[in-house]
């Protein structure tokens, strides 16, 4: 059967290294499950779900079952490959997904891979949860599999309050009493939380001089980073500014994130400073 690049929603793309292939440059057939076993991990990452906070919540974790692959031809060295996956079908206890590898036009390889969610301390077959089952199909089907909220401390403080725990204080090593502070009651606060309820980002927005707002406390799940999330959350609190009718956003940058700020808009303005321990530099947008 044809199987087109179009046929799939997710794409994982990686280039052929030199330590995959044999003398011939051509790669060894055990690295294409490698390949399909990293597709999956940024798989999870396109539901926005952290794999394993996820599978503790849902008492269970998926393991392989079955893996067929069809070779049609070989990738090589420094191929450019297009790992693609689709969810095919949730069953009871299982998930079956369909993939295969591209390289430009070319149909490389074909993939049925089986898994089952199975209790971690017997590996005996469990129900698939619904809220993943959900999670899976919605994404298939091109739907969200997140949900943005932009509200007071009264609402959402809960959940920034868990996000930023988990990032600023048990990551980073920030003190406790130096990440809440008394401006969380009257900020405006953006969380992102999956189809589970998780919170995965999360960043608040405050008064800081006439026409002049500041963004704080911009946190995203760990292995969630680079997938777009702290993007949406940063547009909505500048949207909130805007309709606000404020002029100008502030913000004080860790210094390993001043890219993503600066790919944003955000200029750079006076001297590298420290702030909790971890280098900042100040930041600023016009509206």
């Amino acid at each position: 059967m044809q199987i087109n690049r179009s046929d799939f929603r997710f794409v994982h793309r990686l280039r052929v290294r030199w330590a995959e292939v044999d003398m011939q440059q051509i790669v060894f057939n055990a690295h294409y499950l490698m390949y399909f076993d990293t597709a999956i991990s940024d798989y999870w990452r396109a539901l926005a779900l952290p794999y394993q906070a996820a599978m503790q919540q849902l008492g269970g974790d998926l393991y392989v079952v079955r893996a067929a692959l069809d070779f049609h031809a070989s990738a090589r060295l420094d191929d450019q490959l297009e790992v693609a996956l689709q969810c095919s079908r949730v069953g009871r206890s299982s998930i079956v997904f369909r993939g295969a590898i591209f390289c430009a036009d070319a149909h490389l390889i074909s993939a049925d891979i089986v898994y089952v969610f199975a209790d971690p301390a017997t590996q005996t077959s469990q129900p698939v949860p619904a809220p993943l089952r959900a999670a899976m199909q919605a994404y298939e089907r091109g739907e969200a599999v997140w949900q943005l909220q932009v509200g007071d401390w009264a609402t959402l403080g809960a959940a920034a309050q868990a996000l930023r725990r988990e990032v600023f204080v048990r990551e980073q090593g920030v003190p406790e009493h130096l990440e809440w502070d008394e401006a969380d009651a009257g900020a405006l606060h953006a969380v992102v939380c999956n189809r589970l309820g998780q919170p995965v980002a999360t960043g608040r927005l405050l008064a800081y001089r006439p026409g002049v707002v500041k963004v704080g406390r911009m946190a995203v799940s760990r292995v969630l980073r680079g997938s777009g999330l702290g993007r949406q959350v940063l547009q909505a609190l500048e949207d909130a500014a805007r309709a606000g009718g404020e002029r100008e956003l502030l913000l004080h940058a860790q210094c390993s994130a001043q890219a993503f700020y600066a790919r944003l808009g955000f200029e750079p303005e006076g001297e590298r400073f420290d702030e909790a321990g971890m280098a900042h530099v100040a930041m600023r947008k016009r509206l």
